[in-house]
């Protein structure tokens, strides 16, 4: 795999949004951000890392929770700025809050908690 290869395809300009699929359940679990350094130290761990925006540093999903996200398959939109990557679960939740997914809020009259 020639990682400088693949840099090259992403727009890095700033950070990519990340959209992070189930990948039995094809539910969408979450969202974050990428860096290159999160990009490459996911490729090399086979575990999903992320740029936090709050915390402007790099992090590994499930390094205080347990939680992590094993990396499926990477896929890259046709305008080279937003990745989706179908992992699976290494543990109960994804969400801070303990839930499987962060998007448990889905809107009718008002919101309403799904699971």
């Amino acid at each position: 795999m020639d990682i400088e290869k693949i840099l090259k395809e992403i727009n890095f300009d700033n950070l990519v949004p990340v959209i992070i699929q189930d990948k039995n359940s094809l539910r969408v679990l979450m969202l974050g951000y990428m860096n290159k350094e999160a990009f490459i130290k996911t490729l090399e761990t086979k575990k999903v890392h992320f740029y936090s925006r709050s915390r402007k540093k790099l992090w590994l999903k499930g390094e205080t929770s347990g939680n992590f996200l094993n990396v499926e398959n990477i896929f890259l939109d046709c305008d080279s700025d937003t990745l989706l990557i179908i992992a699976t679960q290494q543990g109960n939740a994804t969400c801070h809050t303990g839930r499987v997914s962060c998007f448990f809020r889905k809107l009718e009259d008002e919101w309403k908690t799904i699971e």
